[in-house]
C-alpha cells in the first residue's frame, strides 16, 4: 500500500494482521484501521526516527494513525487485535491526532443563487474541501427582511444545520445576511466560527481619489449604518472627505435569480449601464458591489464601469482567505484529508421539489442536490 492513497483495512478479534505500508516524500499520511475490539495497540519501533510523531484516535470504532514528515522510506507497522488491557501510555495517544484532519463540510448559506460565486471560488483554491451549499429559497429574499426577523431566520435555521450536517466553518454568503446577523449568531453559537460576506468598502475608500464612494446591494444592506462606519474609518488616497452614496437593486437580484441564465449578452450589459450611470453621475469613482448576486455581472459591471473612469470591488478573494486561515490555524486542524474524495451537497429549503434550473446547476458543478428537510 502506497502513500498515493489511504487504506482501509479490516481486522477482525479471532485473527492477526500486519500492516505494511510505502512512504515516499511524504507530508501526511493517514492509515485508518477499522476494527472490531475496543483498542488496537500498535507495537514495535514505529518509526526509529523516519515518523516524528503517531497518535492515535478513536471514533465510531475507527482509529487513525497519523504520520507527519514520513521521509523517504519504508515504514513497517504491525498490530494485532490484543485482549489485553492497553497500557496508560497508550491510552494517552488516543486523545490527541497529530495529523489534525477534519472531514466535516464546510457550509455556505444565501437565501438563493448569490453565494455560489464564493463557494466556487473556495472550492477552485481549496479542492479537498468538503462543501454543503444551502440556499434558503423558503426565506428569499433576504434583503427585503427586517434586521430582527432575519436574525431569527438564520438561528433557527443554524441549529437545525448544526444537528443535522455538523459543519466546521459556517459562511454567511451573503452581505444581507452578514450585517444582520453575524454578531447574533456568533454569541448564540460560540463554538463554530462563522465567516461573513461584508461589502469591500475598505479597498474602495483607500482606492478612491475623489473620496465619493458607491455601493450596489439590498435595501437591508444600504440601510444598516455597517458600511457607513467603514468608511469613516477609512483613508482616502487624497485624504479627502469621504462620500457614501448607496443604491439598493433588489429588481437587479430578482433579475439574476430568475433570468440570468436565460438572458442575452446585450440585456444583461443594459441591466448593468444603469446602474453605473447613476453612480457616474454623482461623481463616484470607486464602486462596491455589496450583494453576492451581483458578482454573477462582475464582468459586466467592469466593463460598463471602466467606461465611466469607475473601479469595482468586490469582497470574493477576501472571504476565501478568510475562510482558509481559519482551516489553517492551530497547525491545519480544520483541513480535511487530501486523499479522500471530496463531497459537494446543495441543499434547497422549501416544501416545493428542485426546478429543472437547480437540478441543471448542481449537475453543472458535480454537486449532489437535495432538500434540506431530507437530510
Amino acid at each position: 500500500m502506497t502513500c498515493a492513497g489511504i487504506a482501509e483495512l479490516q481486522l477482525k478479534t479471532q485473527s492477526r494482521s500486519d500492516v505494511h505500508f510505502d512512504a515516499r516524500i511524504a507530508e501526511r499520511i493517514c492509515v485508518r484501521v477499522k476494527i472490531a475490539v475496543s483498542f488496537f495497540p500498535v507495537r514495535g519501533a514505529i518509526a526509529k526516527n523516519r515518523a516524528q510523531n503517531y497518535s492515535l484516535i478513536k471514533k465510531e470504532q475507527t482509529f487513525a494513525i497519523g504520520f507527519l514528515w514520513i521521509k523517504n522510506s519504508k515504514v513497517k507497522l504491525q498490530g494485532k487485535a490484543a485482549k489485553k488491557k492497553k497500557p496508560k501510555h497508550q491510552e494517552q495517544h488516543l486523545t490527541t491526532c497529530l495529523s489534525n484532519m477534519n472531514n466535516r463540510p464546510i457550509l455556505f448559506i444565501d437565501s438563493g443563487i448569490g453565494g455560489l460565486t464564493y463557494c466556487r471560488d473556495f472550492q477552485k483554491k481549496n479542492p479537498h474541501e468538503n462543501i454543503y451549499y444551502l440556499a434558503d429559497r423558503q426565506n428569499f429574499p433576504y434583503g427585503l427582511r427586517k434586521k430582527e426577523e432575519l436574525s431569527s431566520i438564520l438561528i433557527t435555521l443554524t441549529e437545525k444545520l448544526l444537528k443535522s450536517i455538523n459543519p466546521k466553518i459556517i459562511v454567511l454568503a451573503c452581505n444581507t445576511a452578514t450585517v444582520s446577523a453575524l454578531e447574533p449568531l456568533r454569541q448564540k453559537f460560540k463554538n463554530i466560527p462563522f465567516v461573513g460576506t461584508v461589502p469591500a468598502v475598505k479597498p474602495a475608500v483607500n482606492a478612491s481619489e475623489s473620496g465619493k464612494i458607491g455601493i450596489l446591494g439590498t435595501a437591508r444592506t444600504i440601510e444598516d449604518p455597517y458600511s457607513q462606519h467603514i468608511a469613516e474609518d477609512c483613508e482616502t488616497q487624497n485624504g479627502n472627505h469621504r462620500e457614501i452614496f448607496g443604491v439598493a437593486a433588489p429588481e437587479l437580484v430578482d433579475f439574476i435569480e430568475n433570468r440570468f441564465d436565460k438572458a442575452g449578452d446585450n440585456e444583461k450589459a443594459q441591466i448593468v449601464k444603469k446602474y453605473v450611470d447613476k453612480f457616474r453621475i454623482e461623481g463616484v469613482d470607486t464602486l462596491v458591489l455589496g450583494c453576492t448576486h451581483f458578482l454573477y455581472l462582475l464582468e459586466e459591471f467592469r466593463r460598463e464601469s471602466s467606461f465611466a473612469g469607475i473601479k469595482v470591488f468586490d469582497s470574493l478573494e477576501g472571504i476565501t482567505k478568510r475562510i482558509e486561515y481559519l482551516l489553517d490555524e492551530n497547525d491545519g486542524a480544520l483541513r480535511a484529508e487530501i486523499y479522500l474524495k471530496p463531497v459537494h451537497w446543495l441543499m434547497l429549503t422549501g416544501a416545493e421539489p428542485a426546478s429543472a434550473s437547480w437540478q441543471d446547476r448542481s449537475a453543472k458543478m458535480g454537486y449532489t442536490l437535495c432538500m434540506l428537510d431530507n437530510l
